[in-house]
């Protein structure tokens, strides 16, 4: 049974903020979608086929974890509550939370690894990393992947690869994505142009918690569309040579606006902390916006006394099924609001982190 208490008062290893370019690259991620042979996909399986595939892969999943992950864990018999947490704990996709019958997820040490059975595909596997690290999560899925393949056998064709349910995954199966912190770009209105040539150069930029999601706190992941026809080490290159440019753009952005803009970044970054630290009700999207102006502060070195592990964390932590969580109970919408100012207060400490004069 999966601790979600401890999960809780826990982070993820790609909260820590200690990775390379970690002022602006968040966290990395490598995603492998792989089906059974012979079995029909998610999309037209009966909840019985769903069933027979659960069964298979529940103990090659469990047994390629790591020593001291939390286990495998049917997501099905959980609560709403509990599968929208673990959604906001970037463990589970929205769709494996919402979509129906038998299925389960396998979670890594850190939660730095998650396998998903019966989602969009038979599984998903993702590893997740702090700051720029494509190539080790690449080795580390690749890894499991091979050890996977030992035990059961994926559905593949000599010409096309391996097979998914959607045509873009059909090939290597793999997504890449990096997570990136944009605010100066989004505060400049300069954020439509990189937009634009991510598009041009076949990639996918998405929100917070992928496909389907809103950009929060001004946070974007650049991602690979396709992989038909190309190798693993190429998808990530493509992905890596983009990166640097997006990488120098926000941060010239940031030097230009200190220059520029020095005393109303001052005052944004000041009203930030100081609403977080003294607010007594707080909406989950004013937090974010907030944060992110907080986050682009410590970087600039207009904050001290405040850790970007900690501004991480309170992105994710300060989520309604975190909060209703660590409320041991489910709260109104109102209610989450005081939950979440008092919640930060305690995370942020009255008083401390005042913008330097």
């Amino acid at each position: 049974m999966l601790d979600f208490d401890a999960l809780t008062h826990s982070s993820g290893e790609w909260l820590r903020g200690i990775g390379p370019e970690s002022d602006v690259v968040v966290s990395s991620r490598v995603r492998l979608a792989r089906n059974l042979d012979r079995f029909p996909f998610p999309p037209q399986a009966s909840e019985a086929v769903k069933g027979d595939v659960e069964a298979v892969l529940r103990g090659p999943v469990a047994e390629v974890l790591p020593a001291g992950s939390p286990g495998y864990v049917r997501i099905d018999p959980l609560e709403s509550l509990q599968r929208q947490f673990l959604v906001e704990r970037q463990i589970i996709s929205r769709e494996h939370s919402e979509s129906k019958g038998p299925r389960g997820t396998g979670i890594g040490p850190q939660e730095s690894i998650s396998l998903m059975v019966n989602e969009e595909d038979h599984l998903r596997m993702q590893v997740l990393r702090s700051g720029m690290a494509l190539e080790e999560c690449w080795q580390e899925i690749s890894q499991m992947d091979d050890r996977l393949q030992q035990q059961v056998k994926f559905a593949f064709n000599s010409e096309f690869g391996y097979l998914t349910s959607c045509p873009t995954n059909v090939g290597t199966g793999m997504r890449v994505s990096v997570m990136l912190h944009l605010p100066a770009l989004v505060m400049t209105k300069e954020i439509q142009k990189v937009f634009q040539s991510m598009h041009k150069m076949g990639l996918a930029v998405r929100g917070l918690y992928g496909e389907g999601s809103q950009a929060m706190g001004d946070f974007y992941q650049v991602s690979n569309q396709s992989t038909l026809g190309r190798s693993e080490p190429r998808i990530i290159e493509e992905v890596r040579e983009v990166i640097p440019d997006i990488l120098e753009y926000e941060r010239r952005t940031r030097r230009e606006m200190v220059q520029q803009n020095s005393d109303k970044l001052h005052d944004k970054v000041s009203r930030a902390i100081g609403i977080l630290r003294n607010a007594r009700t707080i909406t989950s999207e004013e937090t974010m916006h907030l944060l992110s102006s907080v986050r682009l502060g410590i970087n600039l070195g207009l904050i001290e006394g405040i850790e970007i592990p900690t501004i991480n964390e309170l992105f994710i932590h300060t989520q309604p099924a975190h909060l209703q969580m660590l409320s041991r109970t489910p709260l109104e919408s109102s209610d989450r609001n005081a939950k979440r100012a008092s919640y930060i207060r305690q995370r942020l400490g009255a008083g401390e982190g005042d913008a330097d004069e």
